[in-house]
């Protein structure tokens, strides 16, 4: 985001106090979102859930095409649209909800850092596998993406986004790898975020901050969505601390705010539990 847009989110953002009745997109659970929006769409919620923040899940099959950014998740705010986790985290910093107001300097910058390894790598491997795997863009990924469309429009599309993130996996050098190594990458990120992490419950000792929130969505996804394939989520189980980690914030951010909350089980469903 630019410093301008940046400065406007803010300036418009602020204006208004969080309504009750906030609302997130995302496509649709059962039949349609594929691993990356999951992984996207629940960061976000855990975000917005580490800040108090309450929000409406929607499921709609155009979701991505009613997004300002072509991506989703996007939240629905007063009469506020925003996309991804990046913008949503200013946008609520505008209201005064941050998670990151207690680090110095050094401790920001790392944290950038880190968010950067995790859209770098496991993002762009979720892409890699749904996409660019024949086996699973074939069994998955592409009936899946077009599972709310009618012949024609359906193939149309699908191979559509195929294509479009097959020229993404070129341009940033990622067409020539294969699944090996692609396994290696969430290996070497996974090993990176683990020794970060150490003993602490999160990665900035005992507070959460929005890295917090990106790491357990990805992590989180790619442990419990079928795959033609287990390796991904494997990689993952051999950092035990990692997945404590996924289960202290599941725990702490979905099972204890939904039993405090009569009406949280109507607002959310992440789905599979790491239980």
């Amino acid at each position: 985001m630019s410093l301008a847009a940046e400065a406007f989110v803010s300036q418009m953002a602020a204006a208004e106090p969080w309504p009750e009745n906030a609302t997130l997109y995302q496509p649709l659970k059962e039949d349609q979102i594929l691993l990356s929006d999951c992984a996207s769409s629940l960061a976000v919620q855990a975000y917005l859930r580490m800040c108090g923040l309450p929000v409406r899940l929607r499921c709609r099959a155009n979701a991505e095409y009613m997004s300002p950014s072509g991506k989703v998740p996007f939240i629905h705010v007063g009469n506020q649209v925003v996309s991804e986790l990046g913008p949503i985290v200013q946008f609520t910093k505008a209201k005064g909800h941050s998670l990151s107001d207690g680090l110095d300097d050094v401790q920001r910058a790392e944290m950038k850092a880190y968010m950067e390894l995790v859209n770098n790598m496991l993002l762009t491997a979720e892409l890699y596998i749904q996409w660019c795997d024949d086996a699973t863009a074939a069994e998955i990924t592409r009936p899946r993406y077009s599972s709310p469309y009618s012949w024609p429009l359906n193939h149309i599309l699908a191979y559509q986004k195929q294509w479009e993130v097959r020229r993404k996996m070129k341009a940033i050098g990622w067409a020539g790898k294969n699944l090996e190594q692609v396994y290696e990458d969430v290996s070497q990120c996974c090993q990176a975020l683990s020794q970060r992490l150490g003993t602490q419950p999160y990665f900035f000792n005992k507070q959460p901050t929005e890295l917090d929130a990106l790491v357990f969505g990805h992590l989180f996804t790619i442990l419990t969505t079928r795959l033609t394939s287990d390796e991904l989520g494997e990689k993952i189980k051999s950092y035990s601390n990692l997945l404590s980690f996924c289960r202290r914030i599941e725990q702490t951010y979905f099972e204890e705010q939904d039993r405090d909350s009569q009406s949280g089980a109507s607002h959310y469903s992440k789905g599979p539990s790491l239980i």
